[in-house]
């Protein structure tokens, strides 16, 4: 009984890989049909095979995505080495009848922690939302020493009578708020303190899981087009938070040097090949127009 068993067992193989070269055999003859003349009698010499691990495999290798292994994590592989630095991204959602008073109590205390030697952290920028989500505040935080120096200035935080009073009162103006802790990219400009006026643009993608490594990688020559106007300021991708975002801070004049700018890009060789591969990375995305404050290091 258990011959037997075995032996209709091997023969439903069999069929199975007669029909899986049978299906091979309508994908090539199929592919032979739009193929250029040259291509044919090779495509045609591999419906004709007889190999059928062959066959298996090329049938595999259509169906199965092939998955690169990577041997480190991406914030080793995409952040900067020469600095341990850790950003924190704020989104504040304020009342609409609070945004004037918030913008005060924030222009009264950030800049106090800010200056304060004994704190490992900077204020990079901070900025209303002129055109995306209304009655918003961004605030973009670095934390020189990585995590130990974010638990360090949490710990001062909360022992800073004057932060405590201010964080209760501006909660009592906000609707929701969220955040993120951010590297950013080793291949990206530092975000430095820069003279204005200017507006920002906050660009934010969401990507497909698993594919940061790739978007870096395209990034890593895209950037290069983007620098003649001195309009890129940073870019960063999530470690905490929500995940797979990235993140790139942008600076122009106006909204028409912004369309200048941006559509200057398009002339170049090589820019509309890299937004061609990298477009299929992105699940969401969504563009923020900032006003920095009268405080923001990012004038």
């Amino acid at each position: 009984m258990g011959e037997g068993a075995a032996g209709r067992g091997g023969g439903g193989k069999g069929a199975e890989r007669r029909r899986q070269s049978k299906m091979a055999a309508r994908v090539l003859r199929s592919l032979g049909a739009a193929a250029p003349p040259r291509l044919r009698p090779a495509l045609r010499g591999l419906t004709t095979s007889t190999n059928r691990s062959r066959e298996d495999s090329w049938l595999k290798s259509l169906f199965v995505r092939k998955v690169d292994p990577r041997k480190d994590a991406h914030s080793n592989l995409l952040a900067k080495k020469e600095t341990s630095s850790l950003y924190k991204i704020q989104f504040h959602n304020v009342k609409p009848e609070c945004l004037e008073a918030y913008n005060q109590i924030c222009q009264e205390v950030l800049p106090k922690i800010h200056a304060e030697k004994h704190y490992p952290c900077t204020l990079v920028g901070t900025w209303n939302t002129w055109y995306g989500e209304q009655d918003q505040a961004v605030h973009l935080w670095r934390y020189e020493g990585g995590y130990p120096a974010l638990n360090e200035v949490m710990s001062k935080l909360r022992e800073n009578k004057e932060f405590v009073a201010f964080r209760k009162e501006r909660g009592n103006m906000l609707l929701s708020r969220k955040n993120q802790l951010l590297l950013e990219f080793s291949f990206w400009n530092e975000p430095v303190p820069r003279p204005g006026p200017n507006i920002y643009e906050l660009r934010s993608y969401q990507l497909r899981p698993g594919t940061m490594i790739e978007w870096g990688n395209y990034w890593a020559r895209a950037i290069r087009f983007r620098q003649d106007n001195e309009e890129a300021v940073g870019g960063f991708f999530s470690q905490i938070g929500q995940l797979y975002m990235v993140h790139h801070l942008w600076a122009y004049k106006d909204l028409q040097s912004r369309e200048d700018t941006r559509n200057a890009a398009w002339h170049k060789h090589g820019w509309e090949e890299l937004v061609y591969y990298t477009v299929p990375l992105i699940q969401e995305m969504e563009s923020r127009i900032m006003i920095p404050l009268k405080i923001s290091p990012l004038k």
